[in-house]
């Protein structure tokens, strides 16, 4: 039946691909750490007390929360219009309910359940990366204009936001900030002796503030800071009101002089890699991993922009993509380096690649068991892949050395492998035994970091189990069809034929 083993072990390596290439993939699990953040966003241009408003609106919903032991949120940072509110569960053994239920229970209360600001419910990082920072943080990069700039991350968020798993999606490119523009007449300002310098410090002292001098009242010092009352300074028109000091020392009203245009202006012009830059932030939604979410936001990205324009990364996006690409190069390094010791023990270059061809089928048990159980393909995961490559190739090991001494000892290539594969059982068994069992507390471990734990337990259990199957039927289908015959004839049990008696 060895065609039908071969095509098995092809349908095998062909299923470990499509899991590979489809299994959701992150950085790292979400760990249960006790631990929620939401988050809210005001429009531009809202105050302090507006967004503490709807605060307030969040941490009522935040109360009904049974798990919730402890909450406080924090207005204003890094800007006016955000906030955040951090939720304290309760200990893992005093809670039915995990972290992540609890935060997809927030979710639809939060995002869209509050009208006036965009507000959701995210899980901190388990890496140890900032709380503030999300997910998913893409940067376009480009030399146009940021009007173009703003044209081509229109066109993405617009694609972007058909994609019900990517919660919260902002950039922080906007060109919408309200601005109070002052227009000088010049020639009005020289006419009353009036210079352009007095004019801006004069805004700058009243409206932003100056520092003037300090003062000490026993122990303390204070600083003296000129600027006008707060309920004189929040219309527009209340700048015009304000006087200059002109020729002879004449007051001069701003109205004379000045012109206000209320337009809109960018928050902030960003660089990335000294190009011009905009970041699409968002989190992501329970089943959706950042793999796909980053490959969404790529092609969506490719189909508007011009070929000129450069992707970036930063975050948990960058440590994503770099340790994918890192992962992957360590094991393919440890792919050589097995071939290459094997190799050295077996004086060949055949008998290792015999051997090898037990990872593939380990991969694939691996990966299904992944699926099966709900895990990802993560930081975790990949150093149990790398792991399971090490223990499987010793089945191999055992089987194809014992082959090799049963030729040498005069066996038949077909003959040898056989009785190799029968008496290798048991101690091929014992090996999957005590690695599949030494592996099964990993698997099914609870409390802090349990998820990471299950990822590399997981592996191994699925991995050594369905490889060790397997093993035993391909490494002595693939030896009988490529080992070379080690078969020799012992020259002492050759008969010599008699020589015919002379006449």
């Amino acid at each position: 039946m060895r065609p039908l083993i071969l095509l098995a072990t092809l349908a095998v390596a062909g299923g470990s691909y499509y899991l590979f290439t489809n299994l959701k993939s992150e950085l790292a699990p979400i760990e249960d750490r006790g631990t929620i953040l939401n988050f809210a966003m005001a429009p531009d241009g809202a105050t302090a007390q507006f967004t503490d408003r709807y605060m307030y609106q969040i941490e009522g919903i935040v109360a009904a929360v049974p798990e919730q032991d402890r909450n406080f949120s924090i207005v204003g940072y890094p800007v006016v219009t955000q906030g955040f509110n951090f939720v304290g569960l309760t200990d893992w053994d005093d809670r039915e309910r995990k972290q992540q239920a609890v935060t997809s229970e927030l979710m639809p209360k939060l995002f869209g359940g509050i009208p006036g600001v965009l507000a959701f419910a995210t899980n901190m990082p388990s890496l140890g990366q900032s709380p503030i920072n999300r997910a998913v943080e893409l940067v376009i990069m480009t030399t146009g204009s940021y009007e173009e700039l703003q044209n081509i991350v229109n066109q993405v968020m617009g694609k972007a936001r058909q994609n019900q798993a990517l919660i919260g999606l902002d950039s922080d490119l906007k060109l919408n900030k309200p601005q109070v523009k002052v227009a000088v007449d010049r020639d009005k300002a020289a006419v009353v002796g009036v210079n352009i310098d007095t004019i801006g410090r004069t805004l700058e002292t009243f409206l932003g503030g100056r520092q003037m001098t300090r003062f000490k009242r026993g122990a303390d010092q204070y600083d003296v800071i000129v600027q006008v009352a707060a309920e004189d300074r929040s219309d527009p028109n209340d700048v015009s009101r304000i006087y200059v000091r002109g020729r002879n020392d004449a007051m001069i009203q701003l109205s004379n002089l000045v012109t206000l245009q209320e337009t809109v202006a960018p928050r902030e012009l960003n660089h990335f890699s000294k190009m011009r830059s905009a970041t699409i932030q968002a989190n992501l939604a329970p089943n959706y991993g950042l793999g796909k979410a980053l490959a969404f936001l790529e092609n969506a990205i490719k189909e508007v922009a011009p070929p000129s324009t450069q992707l970036g990364y930063k975050g948990q996006s960058r440590e994503f993509k770099e340790s994918g690409t890192s992962i992957y190069i360590t094991f393919l390094l440890a792919l050589a380096f097995i071939y290459l010791v094997l190799a050295a023990q077996f004086e060949s270059f055949i008998d290792p690649l015999i051997i090898m061809f037990s990872v593939p089928l380990a991969i694939g048990g691996a990966l299904l068991t992944l699926q099966l159980t709900g895990n990802t393909l993560n930081i975790y995961s990949q150093i149990g892949l790398i792991t399971l490559v090490g223990l499987i190739t010793k089945h191999g090991i055992l089987i194809v050395e014992f082959a090799n001494q049963l030729q040498e000892q005069g066996k038949e290539k077909l003959e040898a492998v056989v009785e190799s594969a029968v008496l290798r059982l048991r101690p091929v068994l014992m090996t999957t035994g005590a690695m599949v069992l030494g592996a099964v507390p990993l698997a099914i471990a609870s409390g802090a970091g349990a998820e990471g734990r299950q990822a590399i337990g997981w592996v191994i259990v699925g991995g050594m189990s369905f490889g060790t199957l397997l093993t035993l039927f391909v490494v002595p289908t693939i030896y009988s069809l490529v080992a070379r015959n080690r078969h020799s004839i012992d020259e002492s049990d050759v008969p010599i034929p008699a020589t015919p008696s002379s006449l």
